[in-house]
């Protein structure tokens, strides 16, 4: 009789069987190709994103959508590259921003029953159909523009400075309070609030992006660091902290093995004269932000899922910024995006290091520079400048093989202008 009961209850409770799983995306600003320990940086200590890593699998080729921050945003939420996603420079304050008619990610797992929230930077449009609320969060609580003081909570590119801190459309103050400590306060609310039904949070950090402000006890501990490597550290080490303390959050409401968790940097580390003229590093990489070499474009990316996918284990395939999207569907066994996507999901990838990448080519375009990757060749164009790289054998870019392989270069050229045709045919 007690089989028959315990029967009965679970016929009658599926979604506590089959819950679907959270999903939080953890997304870092400026944070350079090599800059956690897993990836080789030996001068800092970065032990919880690196936990991540240890707890699920890590690329090791991973691609941003574009190498400037609103972009690159584009290319995570809507799946699309941001030519496609219908943005192609970062948005500033007079910008209109993404289109809202673009589907993103969070309208996709809000229409699924999922509780969404943006917590963080945003940089993708500050009018009511453009903010975070007007394209699928049902909460929202961070900064429009593209950075901000972290204390002050102020824009301050151009005079006049501009307070830039809301939630949900109305601007709030927290002066003097630690921006990290308040994204932190919220999305803990936010978890707890929603801990018994499916939730998606990205959480998007304005770090290491400048201004460099880590805590005074990173700042001790790198002092004998070159500058501004040690300044790039210390604000690097203290957001490692807050995704420490945002993990053990998850961990505290018994959410870890309920929730997917992805990582990754929007691209790669400024040289920028507001960051000191660099402190990140791409390590064997040539290039920085806003460039399409490597430096600008490969970044640290990771997904954990305890219990549910691989742990301690690394890809080497190409992966891009874009494919997210459409993995996240899968893994909460949802139904493959409606319209047409540049992404494609991980999933074989992350099963098993010998699948192949999902992309026989994938394209960026970053002012007048476009740039196309097919397998080990990687094209870049600027201006009248045209170069080829052998990437496995040329991690730094340095040897242009192009009048060498004048026919990859016709092919990959080929490949770039049906792909950005059919983009501005059809969108």
């Amino acid at each position: 009789m007690r089989r028959l009961t315990l029967l009965s209850l679970m016929l009658l409770t599926p979604t506590l069987m089959a819950r679907q799983p959270n999903v939080i995306i953890i997304f870092t600003d400026d944070q350079g190709s090599i800059d956690m320990n897993v990836y080789g940086a030996a001068d800092l200590a970065t032990p919880h994103m690196d936990s991540l890593a240890r707890r699920g699998v890590r690329f090791t080729q991973f691609y941003a959508a574009a190498p400037v921050c609103s972009p690159s945003r584009v290319g995570l939420m809507t799946g699309r590259t941001p030519q496609h996603g219908g943005l192609s420079g970062n948005v500033g304050l007079n910008a209109v921003g993404m289109p809202s008619a673009q589907v993103t990610i969070a309208e996709e797992l809000k229409k699924a029953g999922y509780a969404t929230a943006h917590i963080g930077k945003w940089h993708l449009g500050h009018s009511e159909q453009t903010i975070p609320n007007g394209q699928g969060f049902d909460h929202s609580f961070g900064h429009l523009v593209g950075c901000i003081d972290n204390y002050s909570h102020f824009f301050y590119w151009s005079g006049p400075h501009k307070h830039d801190l809301w939630r949900n459309g109305e601007e709030v103050f927290h002066n003097g309070e630690f921006f990290q400590d308040l994204m932190l306060k919220e999305a803990g609310e936010f978890m707890g609030k929603n801990r018994d039904k499916p939730f998606f949070i990205y959480f998007a950090l304005n770090a290491p992006h400048y201004p460099y402000q880590g805590s005074p006890q990173w700042l001790e501990h790198y002092r004998d660091l070159p500058y501004p490597r040690n300044l790039y550290a210390a604000f690097l080490s203290t957001t490692d902290d807050c995704i420490g303390a945002l993990l053990q959050k998850l961990d505290d409401l018994g959410l870890t093995e309920d929730t997917i968790v992805v990582f990754q940097s929007d691209h790669g580390a400024s040289k920028e004269v507001r960051a000191h003229g660099g402190g990140g590093s791409a390590g064997p990489h040539r290039g920085a932000k806003f460039s399409l070499y490597e430096g600008g474009l490969r970044i640290p990316a990771v997904i954990s899922w305890p219990g549910h996918l691989p742990e301690n284990q690394t890809r080497h395939q190409m992966a891009t910024g874009c494919d997210w999207y459409p993995t996240i569907l899968e893994l909460c066994k949802l139904a493959p995006a409606a319209h047409r996507i540049d992404g494609k999901s991980l999933m074989p990838i992350i099963k098993s290091a010998h699948a192949p990448t999902a992309h026989e080519y994938f394209n960026w375009k970053s002012g007048k520079a476009l740039a196309v990757r097919e397998g080990k060749w990687k094209l870049v164009v600027t201006g009248k400048k045209t170069e080829l790289y052998d990437l496995p054998n040329d991690l730094g870019e340095a040897r242009n093989l192009a009048g060498e392989y004048p026919e990859v270069v016709t092919r990959l050229t080929q490949a770039g202008q049906a792909y950005w045709r059919s983009v501005t045919e059809k969108r």
